[in-house]
């Protein structure tokens, strides 16, 4: 019988020294055409690495700034930071050069890990405390080090207590310019811990890694939880396109996956909802709900067996989840996940099982931490506030942001909007900040239209702001598959702008009739790039707004 571990003290490295200890033999990481490694010979090489580290110099407290794609050696150098008191500083891989460079001078960082991939990008950046480069595909050195002293005696055993810093994480943009959230080895520890009591594991857990590790979300659930309960964890070489994730999942059957709603919103629209668009008939057949959920049912069916056939958990977090999408996983009977959290708060708030799961509710509070509606309106909608072990110490060197979300008595105010039902689920209703103030008073929710608005056929994504006191969609059309289903689009938006235009219109009328008095779209704007994302695949709202929400208090 498995139980859940509870570390003592809570700190990352009590947890890698158990793992290392109780899982020796057991692979850790690998990736997935690579060769396994041990938890033995994981301890081993984080040993190794933070002697070198130490042998800078450095001393407990100081910061080690990791740059990189996700591979075995991330988790090696990770733990050669944290579990011997230094502080780490994992920057989002697509950060810009300037953006590396503002971190890596914001945080003091003393030492840059970065992958060869992503060394171009930091190849020509200097700051004033950085005193090494070393490239973490092999780690070796990346800049000059004849001018550095090295001590191989120097001690790398350092007392670490629950309290004492183990990250500063950069918010990845959402809100503009990025904060240090500072967290405590006992706030990433206790999300790893209480994991458990979400989802069991057991050594015998493989997990499928390909989101961000320098994100908290797939940091805290992706690889601290596998560790702690000596699972194994599989790392993709190439990006993660479809073609190499199939792959990836037919060779290594994960039992445990993570994944942000972007993913399966892409594979529902285009595997499932655009198939019963083509005639009439199918239009009936799929809006009937008997037959829908037969439908539904079979696909499912062949779903989980194209994700390994061994699947028990996937986990779907960073953004809300489109309501249709979750329906047909409901429907297939897929074992979906829902977890909601911040990166200030380590970041799991709240979270449902497979067997949990309700439509657009993203479960229960997590054991151990508070939630609550802080000043709710007549329909229990308020401002989501959180206290427990996960909530972050601070915004680093920025008391002014930080008093802005934790209160005196250490609520932490995430800026989501949210009720709970009668059963305590939460459910998000918005951003506080994204918030539209309508002409009667009322509350607009741009993300419910957003929902709307991407199932429409053809949209791919899209984005509602309030411009000039009215609601404008900014739309990105997938062509792609228009161009499969209506051979004629593409010659109407590039060469016919008479067309394009009653077309346009159309489009509006269409989404408008899905719409409330309220929520009703004034024009439509089609959009001629991407939108711009952060690494949980949430849309920079900010990058867009022209105007600013009467919400929006800064």
């Amino acid at each position: 019988m498995h139980k859940k571990i509870v570390p003592s003290p809570l700190t990352l490295k009590s947890l890698i020294d158990y793992s290392v200890s109780q899982f020796a033999d057991c692979t850790s990481v690998s990736f997935v055409d690579g060769k396994p490694i041990t938890y033995k010979e994981l301890g081993e090489k984080i040993d190794e690495f933070a002697a070198l580290l130490f042998s800078f110099g450095l001393k407990k407290g100081d910061k080690v700034a990791l740059f990189s794609h996700n591979m075995p050696n991330w988790v090696i150098a990770y733990f050669s930071v944290v579990s011997r008191g230094l502080i780490i500083v994992p920057v989002l891989p697509d950060f810009t050069t300037e953006e590396v460079e503002n971190v890596l001078t914001h945080s003091e960082s003393k030492v840059l890990i970065v992958s060869e991939r992503l060394f171009p990008k930091v190849s020509q950046i200097e700051t004033p405390d950085l005193i090494v480069k070393i490239k973490l595909d092999d780690f070796s050195f990346l800049s000059d080090i004849s001018k550095l002293t090295f001590d191989s005696n120097k001690i790398t055993e350092t007392d670490v207590t629950e309290d004492d810093v183990a990250a500063i994480i950069y918010t990845s943009g959402t809100t503009g310019r990025s904060k240090g959230v500072v967290l405590k080895h006992k706030s990433v520890t206790f999300v790893a811990m209480q994991s458990y009591t979400v989802q069991p594991i057991n050594h015998n857990d493989v997990f499928l890694s390909f989101l961000p590790l320098s994100h908290t979300y797939e940091n805290s659930i992706g690889m601290l939880y596998p560790i702690m309960y000596g699972a194994t964890i599989y790392f993709l070489e190439k990006l993660p396109t479809a073609p190499v994730l199939i792959a990836a999942m037919e060779k290594i059957k994960p039992t445990m996956m993570l994944s942000v709603p972007l993913i399966m919103e892409k594979l529902y629209k285009n595997q499932i909802y655009l198939k019963f668009r083509t005639s009439m008939l199918k239009k009936l057949v799929y809006r009937t709900p008997v037959t829908r959920k037969i439908i539904h049912h079979i696909a499912g069916k062949k779903l989980y067996k194209t994700f390994g056939g061994r699947l028990k958990f996937f986990g779907i977090g960073g953004a809300k989840l489109d309501y249709y999408v979750e329906r047909f996983l409901k429907e297939a009977k897929f074992p979906y996940a829902i977890g909601y959290g911040l990166t200030e708060t380590a970041p799991l708030l709240a979270g449902a099982a497979p067997h949990q799961t309700k439509l657009q509710s993203t479960g229960y509070a997590l054991e151990g931490v508070e939630l609550r509606i802080n000043e709710p309106d007549e329909l229990g909608v308020g401002e989501i506030w959180a206290k427990g072990p996960n909530v972050m110490l601070e915004y680093y060197k920025n008391p002014e942001a930080t008093a802005e979300v934790l209160t005196t008595d250490k609520w932490f105010r995430t800026g989501d909007l949210g009720q709970f039902d009668k059963k305590k689920r939460l459910f998000i209703k918005g951003r506080l900040k994204n918030t539209i103030i309508g002409a009667s008073g009322e509350n607009i929710y741009p993300e419910d239209i957003e929902s709307i608005i991407n199932n429409t056929a053809y949209v791919s994504e899209s984005l509602v702001v309030e411009e000039d006191g009215f609601l404008v969609a900014k739309i990105l059309l997938d062509l792609e598959m228009a161009e499969k289903n209506i051979e004629h689009i593409k010659l109407i938006i590039e060469e016919k702008k008479e067309h394009y235009h009653d077309w346009k219109n159309q489009l509006k009328k269409d989404i408008n009739s899905k719409l409330g008095r309220s929520s009703q779209i004034n024009r439509v704007d089609i959009m001629e790039e991407p939108f711009e994302k952060t690494a949980s695949q949430k849309i920079k709202r900010f990058k867009y707004q022209k105007t600013k929400s009467k919400h929006d208090k800064k």
